[in-house]
């Protein structure tokens, strides 16, 4: 986003925060995930209707008139907190009206986790997000069909309701299936891996990705959680692979940056050095 949609976000943002801190007090996960789906609802209205986004990012009409038409247009549709979330939305100044689908589907996202936190379901949402995540990226047709962007939002849904429904939290049922039914989506593997980190940031974590030839101990990953957590300053969660073709060692992930310490990797460094 540029930045007077970055400043519009954290406008938006502070709106949801409001609605959200009271539901949470309460311990009102149902009402945060009830807001988090009409959120979802107003992103795909908005992705589906260029028209729609494109009048409520226009920067020569008033913010309240663009306001007005959210009311005329979905008044009675959304509840009174979500009504006031995307009345904020339309006030903002956007960048582009693609940021007002991206903006929206955010604050659902945002939603959910709160719901998730509320519910005290944090850190299961952030393990089957990771768990989800290597079944897509082990599936190559699953990815395929979930990373085509002209394939119809419904089949994708009833694909993902097939293979979700009953086996996880609604939260993340709702997450995945919004996320990878978006127009937008390029890899369905990093969109739930981006999802997984969101969650394990609500709960004050940073994320070390670990492939390993093996499965480690409890006693390995507690003694890789403290040299990581020393190496970069904070609190560090796993999520661990398992992948035999590294042969031995371990390649860790955090963020953009990638410590490959597997045999593989040091065969291959060594087949180089001889080549040259």
């Amino acid at each position: 986003m540029h930045a007077s949609s970055r400043a519009a976000m954290e406008e938006s943002r502070a709106s949801l925060q409001e609605k959200s801190q009271g539901a949470r007090s309460r311990n009102h996960g149902d009402v945060l995930l009830t807001l988090a789906d009409e959120l979802f609802a107003v992103a795909n209205l908005l992705d589906s209707q260029p028209s729609l986004r494109r009048a409520l990012s226009d920067a020569s009409v008033r913010p309240d008139d663009r306001a007005g038409l959210t009311r005329r247009l979905l008044s009675g549709q959304l509840g009174a907190d979500t009504m006031s979330v995307v009345e904020t939305v339309a006030r903002q100044r956007w960048s582009r009206p693609r940021d007002l689908v991206e903006a929206t589907e955010t604050l659902g996202t945002e939603a959910a986790l709160d719901a998730a936190d509320a519910r005290g379901e944090l850190e299961g949402v952030e393990d089957e997000l990771f768990r989800f995540g290597r079944i897509v990226a082990g599936d190559a047709d699953l990815a395929r069909i979930l990373g085509d962007r002209s394939a119809p939002r419904e089949g994708k849904t009833a694909l993902l309701d097939r293979l979700l429904s009953g086996r996880v939290s609604p939260v993340t049922e709702r997450l995945v299936r919004n996320a990878l039914t978006s127009s937008h989506v390029h890899n369905p593997e990093n969109e739930v891996e981006r999802l997984s980190t969101m969650a394990a940031r609500r709960r004050g974590r940073s994320v070390a990705h670990v492939t390993s030839a093996v499965p480690l101990t409890a006693v390995q990953e507690q003694r890789l959680i403290d040299v990581l957590g020393r190496l970069y300053g904070r609190t560090m969660g796993l999520q661990v692979q398992v992948d035999p073709d590294v042969l031995g060692g371990l390649v860790v992930r955090v963020d953009d940056e990638v410590i490959n310490g597997s045999i593989a990797a040091r065969l291959e460094a060594s087949g180089r050095r001889l080549a040259g």
